[in-house]
């Protein structure tokens, strides 16, 4: 298709949200996915809250069985209008088997029993196609079935080589960091759940010793800060209470602001 002007379209609609959300185990990440609206879970973990009811898919054990729930989605007639994928660190490795299979069955004479085995990086670099046909998955249910899509991910603390400051720990995705770039590029949001803290000192002897000291709220964060990784395309406020309706509310809120402010 040749492209001009006339090809242009005005993207003021906003589609049903690309979102990933970490936060260290326990944190309420599922709860806070299954009460999303009529939600239905591609079950990687078998990790679910009890008490809780969602429709899933049975546990997936490969990476063709994760594709083949996303076709069905695709396919078939429902009224399901979020996918939730439990969780991105539980499919990687089934991404890794993907990519090894692959490779085995492409080259006869150089077969890979791990992904380590290509050398100097280039398993994780190949498994990064197999992760852009999942990700397509992800948009095609999106933009053509009107799906929201929930990936839930772990946490894990890394050292963080800023090019502006000493090395620094942060909370970040579970994942190899090839994918994880990745995954933060393509999601829209990527939401940080936690436990609120705040540090108090007191003396003790000839010292101050520093306590985290929290009341047990969990919060969401929106936005990067140097403890961890975040990101929103919805200009929600930096830190939401970890639920549901209090992010669906944001989202509203900052869409009709938009709204109201083109239309002045």
């Amino acid at each position: 298709m040749a492209i001009s002007l006339s090809s242009l379209n005005r993207l003021s609609v906003p589609r049903p949200p690309r979102i990933v959300i970490y936060g260290p185990h326990g944190i309420g990440k599922n709860t806070f996915a299954g009460a999303a609206p009529r939600p239905v879970l591609i079950n990687l973990e078998d990790g679910h809250p009890a008490g809780q009811a969602i429709d899933a898919f049975p546990r997936a054990e490969s990476f063709t069985e994760v594709m083949e729930a996303m076709q069905a989605l695709y396919n078939e007639e429902h009224d399901f209008q979020t996918l939730v994928i439990d969780s991105l660190d539980w499919l990687e490795p089934l991404v890794w088997a993907e990519t090894i299979r692959r490779n085995n069955e492409a080259n006869p004479s150089k077969q890979w029993s791990s992904i380590e085995d290509a050398g100097y990086g280039k398993g994780y670099i190949a498994t990064l196609d197999v992760w852009r046909e999942y990700l397509g998955g992800i948009n095609a249910l999106r933009n053509d079935k009107g799906l929201a899509v929930i990936q839930t991910a772990h946490a894990e603390v890394k050292r963080f080589d800023s090019p502006e400051t000493e090395p620094f720990d942060r909370y970040q995705i579970k994942l190899h960091k090839m994918a994880s770039a990745l995954v933060q590029e393509h999601a829209d949001m990527v939401l940080f759940a936690n436990f609120k803290t705040s540090v108090t000192k007191s003396d003790v002897g000839m010292k101050k010793v520093a306590r985290g000291v929290g009341a047990g709220t969990r919060v969401l964060y929106t936005e990067e800060r140097p403890a961890f990784l975040a990101k929103n395309r919805h200009n929600l406020p930096p830190e939401l209470p970890l639920s549901w309706e209090a992010l669906a509310s944001s989202m509203a809120a900052a869409s009709e602001a938009a709204r109201i402010s083109e239309a002045a």
